[in-house]
């Protein structure tokens, strides 16, 4: 009884501590903006804030610009799953793949995917195609590498014991290969998902799309309107936590969290 009792004050105070940030964190902006001496134009209050929140919602202009932005997150993610997943397990599998690749991804790696923008604007032009692929690149290092080390954590004993029982390599990949690396291939999307995220909002504001979130927010700087850059930032946000909490936890509750390999 006494262990329930914890456990239940344990989840109340894991609950409650997120909404006293954020609470002390919105308290602190509103504090500043009202007797801070800035000007309102540059930093508007929460209900400002809140108001431009929805006559973008109202006139269609919020919904418009986060659909386009999702299509595209939504390309470029694909592209780089599909690539990142492929090229890091080939890599851990075979050593000939590992040598090979592993020192030009390991040089890739650490240039962040901004700098390459200028280059897919010369060579792909502006609009939707280079920020698809721009995404797509530089989400697919952080999948590579971590796919490539979830094959390399596979314990050598599984193989050995799979190969000795006569499973063929197709078997091997799915049966013992996969669901070992699993985890950190997971982790490798999630990454990959927070940085194609961030990436394509900055390529938005230099890509001259039509629409978009990060279009919204470069349009906004222009006309010094702080307020719906504040609300479109804010959207972003949201947007980022509910695609991780919505789409990863529950790949992993139906996977890792069931097969017995993390707790819930």
């Amino acid at each position: 009884m006494t262990q329930r009792a914890s456990g239940t004050r344990g989840r109340v105070a894991g609950a409650v501590a997120p909404v006293a940030v954020v609470l002390a964190c919105a308290l602190g902006w509103e504090v500043v903006a009202r007797f801070g001496g800035f000007p309102p134009r540059l930093l508007p209050d929460l209900p400002t804030v809140a108001r431009a929140f929805l006559r973008l919602l109202e006139s269609g202009t919020l919904a418009a610009a986060t659909g386009a932005t999702l299509a595209r997150l939504g390309a470029g993610f694909a592209l780089a799953a599909v690539v990142g997943v492929s090229v890091g397990v080939l890599m851990g599998r075979y050593l000939a793949v590992e040598d090979t690749l592993l020192p030009i991804v390991s040089f890739l790696y650490p240039i962040p995917g901004i700098a390459y923008a200028p280059l897919f604007v010369m060579w792909f032009g502006l609009g939707d195609v280079p920020s698809v692929l721009l995404v797509g690149v530089s989400a697919s290092f952080t999948i590579i590498i971590n796919a490539w080390k979830g094959v390399r954590a596979v314990r050598p004993i599984w193989l050995r014991s799979a190969h000795m029982m006569g499973a063929n390599e197709r078997t091997i990949f799915f049966k013992v290969i996969l669901p070992g690396s699993l985890p950190y291939i997971l982790t490798g999307l999630r990454l990959g998902l927070a940085s194609a995220w961030r990436i394509l909002v900055a390529v938005e504001m230099l890509m001259s799309v039509q629409q978009g979130l990060g279009w919204l927010i470069f349009g906004s700087q222009q006309f010094l309107n702080t307020d719906v850059m504040l609300a479109t930032i804010a959207v972003i946000g949201a947007i980022g936590m509910l695609l991780e909490k919505q789409l990863f936890e529950r790949v992993e509750r139906y996977t890792l969290v069931r097969w017995g390999m993390m707790t819930a």
